[in-house]
């Protein structure tokens, strides 16, 4: 399915194709690098694939990843010490062994990951609903300083929401940076892998599905 312009927002691309071309330049946080020791400590002792979980929240979503990919190193960042908090706490020895909570400014760890030259196996973007307000454009992962990186890690990128309009950005991003990608209706019958995924079903809401690969491959489905 190819991006439909009509509705999308009026300094898209000019946005994007503007940090597409020019690198940011903010120093990640301390407490970013300090989370970012921790996952390549952890990568370098697990030694397979690496899978992220960027925007996590309280972490359902990792620990369902991780047991979708076992043989992987599956890391969910989240900014919030609080969710990351909780989300130990709840899931406890329920954490699958080869996944990893952190707290982090996700694009931070982009950062860093990139320039140490580490690629993604997978990236899931899984928060459904971010920054709706138009002010907020460069707030929304197609719209942030730091495509350039998100890009850059590679891999099978899957995004999930129930705001079509931000899915449809976001593939208008991935084409002008030459990357396909495919969108379809999330099914009924599959599980949800947020509790943002669990309500809006139960509320009734259409839930959708972008996949791509960077680096200009063939999308994986």
């Amino acid at each position: 399915m190819t991006s439909n312009q009509e509705g999308l927002h009026p300094r898209l691309e000019a946005t994007v194709r503007k940090h597409l071309a020019t690198p940011f330049r903010r120093p990640p946080a301390p407490y970013s690098r300090q989370a970012y020791a921790a996952l390549a400590a952890r990568l370098a002792a697990h030694g397979g694939p690496l899978v992220l979980d960027s925007a996590c929240g309280t972490g359902e979503s990792t620990a369902a990843l991780a047991l979708r990919h076992p043989q992987a190193l599956v890391v969910g960042v989240d900014q919030s010490a609080e969710r990351i908090g909780r989300g130990l706490r709840k899931l406890g020895a329920g954490l699958p062994p080869n996944a990893l909570l952190l707290r982090a400014d996700v694009t931070d760890l982009w950062a860093l990951l990139v320039q140490d030259g580490v690629r993604l196996a997978r990236h899931y973007l899984l928060y459904p609903n971010p920054w709706p307000k138009a002010e907020h454009l460069q707030r929304r992962w197609h719209g942030h300083p730091r495509l350039r990186e998100l890009l850059a890690l590679g891999g099978r990128i899957e995004l999930r929401t129930n705001w079509r309009l931000y899915a449809e950005e976001f593939q208008a991003a991935l084409a002008w940076a030459g990357i396909a990608s495919e969108m379809e209706a999330v099914r009924d019958d599959a599980p949800p892998l947020t509790p943002f995924e669990r309500k809006y079903r139960a509320s009734g809401h259409a839930l959708v599905r972008l996949v791509a690969q960077a680096g200009n491959t063939p999308v994986e489905r």
